[in-house]
């Protein structure tokens, strides 16, 4: 009897016994792989998102204590006398560079806010009147109650806006057209009522008018006493160095400038403590995230070796096995990528809106969370695809 060494050839019935059972399971593995690829960039992209807008909405919240609001306001001169500021300063403060928004108010000395003209001249109830530029809301972050602000034709007539406090004392809680107070022998028209002004306080007890009506129906003299500017976060520091020498360049030591806000301290120190936060969480968010792909590829690689087996059996070369994996590798990381990167987002809105926060993803999570996934699945695909391109047909039909 003679045994003859020669390959046995696959029937097709072979080849369907071999790779049923494979290319039954396929569609459910890459599934379950890009799944994976999705939930651990979703995880990275989710967390980074959140933290981001836990960030964004922190910032909006200094924000709104003042941080960047510097004041500027007359000292004293040499000899202890009250010192003023030059007409010009609101204009020279405006041309620093990092200032923002400007704007000031001029107190109107020895002249008193009355709700009728029958009040006794001593009961001022404490309200002091200012003349006040138009852009002074936008500057100090103040809002109306009632009515409206001055604007370009009101500032020039006996048109009068209330702080809080000082409508509360009056007795006047709506503006309107018959609604008046009496100022300096003359009536006013209360056209407008503040909100309280945190950034301000003053404010809340003043009666505020027009630059050109103060000038034109009282002794006003058009020098500002409190000037309020607002400049970029970053160099309000640089900006309160600046600013007495540039109100007053003939005296500067005659120039009261406040400090930056204690939350501007703690707003800094916020950011830089997010940053190595933000840094941290993805760099740990990713690293799970590649791992988890990593595995789902590695995975999915090894058990398709008989699958592997077969077609090098049928006439498949390294290279085409090689692309083959790679460019599944690729496609399945380009998909869990993507989704996940939506689903993170999606995540990060939802707990931000339920938080009232703003939304807020950086783009280089969302970017890095693609790339990573493309990159990784490059990896992880390559090594085992080079391992299953190697082996004999007979041992990857072999493998289990």
């Amino acid at each position: 009897m003679t045994t003859s060494l020669a390959p046995a050839r696959l029937a097709p019935a072979d080849v369907v016994r071999v790779g049923g059972a494979g290319l039954r399971t396929r569609p459910m593995r890459a599934f379950l792989s890009a799944l994976g690829i999705a939930i651990g960039i979703a995880a990275m992209v989710a967390v980074v998102g959140i933290s981001s807008s836990s960030r964004a909405e922190l910032d909006r919240r200094l924000a709104a204590l003042g941080t960047n609001l510097l004041t500027v306001a007359p000292g004293n001169d040499i000899f202890g006398d009250n010192a003023t500021l030059p007409d010009e300063s609101v204009e020279m403060i405006g041309r620093i560079g990092p200032v923002t928004e400007v704007s000031a108010v001029g107190k109107i000395a020895d002249v008193h806010v009355y709700r009728s003209d029958q009040i006794p001249a001593g009961q001022t109830n404490a309200i002091t009147l200012r003349a006040a530029q138009l852009d002074l809301p936008g500057t100090v972050g103040a809002t109306l109650a009632s009515g409206t602000w001055l604007n370009a034709a009101t500032a020039k007539f006996p048109a009068v806006v209330l702080g809080d406090a000082a409508a509360r004392r009056l007795g006047i809680y709506a503006a309107g057209d018959g609604v008046q107070v009496y100022i300096h022998a003359r009536w006013f028209t209360v056209i407008g009522i503040l909100d309280p002004v945190p950034l301000a306080p003053e404010l809340d007890a003043s009666a505020l008018i027009g630059w050109e009506a103060a000038a034109t129906y009282t002794a006003f003299d058009g020098h500002p006493t409190t000037v309020y500017t607002r400049s970029k976060d970053d160099q309000v520091e640089a900006v309160q160095a600046v600013l007495a020498r540039t109100a007053n360049p003939a005296a500067p030591g005659t120039v009261k400038v406040s400090r930056p806000s204690d939350a501007l301290a703690a707003r800094q120190a916020t950011d830089k403590t997010f940053t190595g936060l933000l840094l941290g969480l993805g760099a740990v968010a990713l690293l799970v995230g590649g791992v988890g792909v990593a595995n789902t590829m590695v995975i999915s690689v090894l058990e398709r070796r008989s699958e592997i087996g077969l077609r090098r059996a049928l006439g498949a070369t390294r290279g085409q096995i090689l692309m083959q994996f790679l460019a599944e590798s690729l496609l399945l990381s380009a998909l869990g990528g993507i989704g996940g990167v939506t689903t993170g987002i999606g995540v990060t809105a939802l707990y931000a809106t339920t938080r009232d926060w703003p939304t807020v993803v950086p783009a280089w999570a969302t970017a890095g969370g693609v790339a990573a996934t493309l990159l990784i699945g490059a990896i992880a695909g390559l090594y085992p695809a080079v391992r299953a391109a190697r082996l004999a047909p007979t041992e990857a039909l072999a493998a289990p």
